[in-house]
């Protein structure tokens, strides 16, 4: 359990809303990190990057994420169950190197829609001291849910870029669509940086910071979704419609003006209810025809062609809440892909409260496109115990042909966490999954449900693959 004085404040909880990251500080009496430097260098002079072993490789890395500290701050911002994701990895910047462009990374081969209502965190760790000539990850604070900026070459972008330093054991917590790049190192020094995701499993209820008032005012640049994001967090959920002014005017802002005029067109028309739910609805189908082909490309905020910003009208529908879910069920329909994928990534940020779309989201569960169905099984996870009436028809989409389907399956049998008939013999079979992130969350989902057959299960998995760090290429047995 998360000791009270380690989670964040108020203050803390509204700059990495607003800035979009926070550094902690992982002390230790003895000389942790300096191991974990010299252990680090080792493994890859003599075995090079091994990649998401990382962890297993160099165990010891575990105890900064196990800092009273690292817990407090990833409780205040996650909730108590946050998830360690599986992919991690040890970034060497080596002395003379130029740096990257400024980019967003993607969610691990994964589907997710990027929300200002986060799920996810990067956390990137220094074994070593790193300053500003040592190419540490830059960021821009404050654009972290901008699709575009001026420009990804850094000698021509205008935003204004924060280097994260800091002494060894400084861990930056970065919202994970954050811009960022590695930058080039002046010095003569090695800079690892060890790259860590971690996971909310669970809609927040209630706070789980130091919350003295969840009442706040913000006064950034996009005020209107820093207050949703904030309201989201704290557990609240807007019932009172806001009046929204020059719909038209905002309408097309939402469709023709820039980053922050777009944002602000959004979270502007959602707070006001039901009112505007057609016109938007209408808006997020002319977005789907105008964007199909974008959402796929490989782009600076979407370099894998996987994680696209969600559609700004999508991003309306949220803010509107739940008072537009009989047009979201409806919406479900839809003849176009997109818009039945961006419906249901709506419904997945809503979670609980979207209780009622548990139907029409199980007969999406079979949609003909791929990523209406991973959409379908996120949104069940998300919604929670209210979903268990899918659960036959999740455990049925666990054998689907997609990797990416399977995956939302049984992160969502995750979420759940409850025993069904045929769980246990679904789960195994994607223990051995050729997509090696779906094992994972198999093993997370047989671990969390806690039923006398899925931890016998996930026992007997883990003690095959169990990976010893003492056994090396040097030191076979």
């Amino acid at each position: 359990m998360t000791d009270a004085q380690h989670l964040l404040t108020d203050e803390a909880i509204q700059h990495f809303i607003t800035d979009g990251y926070m550094l902690v500080h992982t002390d230790f009496n003895e000389p942790v990190h300096q191991r974990i430097y010299d252990t680090i260098e080792g493994v890859f002079e003599k075995e090079g990057n091994v990649g998401n072993n990382i962890l297993p490789r160099v165990p010891e890395i575990a105890r900064i994420f196990a800092h009273a500290k690292m817990r407090g701050a990833l409780t205040s911002l996650l909730g108590p169950d946050y998830l360690l994701n599986p992919h991690r990895h040890c970034h060497l910047n080596p002395p003379g190197s130029k740096g990257q462009t400024w980019h967003k990374d993607c969610y691990v081969f994964d589907h997710n829609m990027r929300q200002p209502r986060f799920h996810w965190l990067l956390a990137l760790y220094y074994p070593q001291d790193t300053s500003e000539d040592m190419g540490p990850t830059g960021i821009l604070p404050g654009v972290q849910n901008w699709e575009t900026i001026s420009d990804n070459n850094p000698a021509e972008c205008n935003e204004t870029p924060l280097p994260l330093t800091g002494p060894a054991g400084t861990v930056a917590l970065v919202h994970f669509d954050a811009w960022h790049r590695a930058m080039p190192n002046l010095s003569d020094k090695k800079r690892y940086m060890l790259k860590f995701q971690f996971a909310r499993m669970q809609r927040p209820s209630a706070p789980t910071w130091n919350c003295r008032s969840t009442d706040w005012a913000p006064d950034d640049a996009h005020r209107e979704v820093s207050l949703d994001v904030w309201n989201w967090l704290c557990g609240k959920e807007t019932t009172t419609a806001s009046a929204v002014g020059d719909k038209t005017q905002l309408l097309d802002r939402l469709e023709t003006g820039n980053e922050t005029e777009r944002l602000r067109a959004a979270y502007t028309l959602g707070s006001s209810g039901t009112e505007t739910v057609e016109d938007l609805l209408a808006a997020l189908g002319r977005e789907a025809l105008a964007v199909e082909d974008r959402v796929e490309a490989k782009t600076p905020d979407n370099a894998h062609g996987t994680n696209p910003t969600a559609l700004r009208a999508a991003q309306a529908l949220v803010a509107a809440g739940p008072g537009a879910l009989p047009q979201l069920i409806t919406a479900l329909s839809d003849e176009h892909w997109l818009v039945r994928t961006a419906i249901a990534d709506v419904l997945a940020t809503l979670g609980p409260i979207a209780a009622d779309a548990v139907p029409a989201l199980s007969q999406c569960l079979s949609d003909e496109h791929w990523w209406v169905r991973r959409g379908a099984a996120e949104a069940l996870g998300r919604i929670g115990a209210a979903a268990h009436p899918a659960l036959p028809a999740l455990i049925e989409t666990v054998h689907d042909e997609d990797r990416r389907v399977r995956r939302a399956t049984t992160l969502a049998l995750a979420q759940l966490g409850t025993y069904a008939d045929g769980l246990e013999t679904a789960l195994c079979a994607i223990l051995n999954d050729e997509d090696r992130y779906n094992r994972f969350h198999a093993g997370t989902a047989l671990r969390r449900i806690d039923h006398p057959k899925t931890r016998e299960a996930v026992l007997d998995a883990l003690f095959t693959a169990r990976w010893c760090p003492i056994t090396t290429p040097e030191n076979t047995f």
